[in-house]
């Protein structure tokens, strides 16, 4: 039996994912989770084969969730399930140690097929991803970019964070929200393991940026 540890944080998508798991032989569900804290514990708790995580969740998103497993259970797959197929979703949770990346609405079967998978020892993406991952592997080679697990957005609000602005003036020179740009601050944290704005900037000029004018 594969045992599986489901976090979303949409009641239905949990609930739909358990009943399809239950009604297929060889799957049993452990654990459930709405949030990205909720999932790690899980996880730590029951020790599941493979845990299937959303990547937008509160508390924790899927990337930094997948980062604590990864740490706290290496034996454990990450299989992500989310609506998100851009590159800088599906490369930061390879990066944070993922297993397998599927987009919603993926048929039920392929969705078994990659749990069984990643449960096997196997990295398995959904076809969409794969053409994104294999056309990266045989691009051509890019130039190395500071802190990669980070959004272009999140490295454009954390290089104006370098220079010395504040919230309120990034946002002007973006022209959003600041609260946009706060709710990204958070996140650039949490991708970088850091405690407060101090650090970041520190990591930020050490790594050459903040020359912004």
């Amino acid at each position: 039996m594969i045992r599986v540890v489901i976090a979303d944080d949409h009641p239905i998508v949990r609930e739909g994912m358990s009943a399809l798991l239950t009604s297929l032989e060889g799957f049993v569900v452990v654990g459930v989770a709405a949030t990205g804290r909720e999932a790690v514990r899980e996880v730590v708790t029951t020790r599941p084969d493979v845990a299937v995580l959303d990547l937008q969740m509160p508390d924790l998103d899927g990337i930094a969730a997948t980062k604590e497993i990864t740490r706290a259970a290496p034996a454990v797959a990450v299989l992500v399930l989310t609506m998100f197929s851009d590159d800088d979703s599906v490369f930061a949770a390879m990066r944070a140690g993922a297993r397998g990346y599927l987009v919603k609405g993926a048929e039920q079967d392929e969705i078994a097929r990659a749990i069984r998978a990643v449960a096997a020892g196997e990295a398995i993406f959904g076809p969409a991803v794969a053409r994104r991952v294999l056309g990266f592997l045989t691009g051509p080679p890019t130039s190395d970019v500071p802190f990669p697990e980070l959004t272009a957005r999140e490295r454009q609000i954390l290089d104006l964070l370098a220079a010395g602005l504040a919230n309120g003036a990034i946002a002007a020179r973006l022209g959003v929200a600041v609260k946009t740009v706060a709710n990204n601050v958070s996140a650039i944290f949490v991708k970088l393991q850091v405690a407060d704005r101090a650090a970041a900037i520190i990591r930020a000029r050490d790594a050459g940026l903040g020359r912004c004018q």
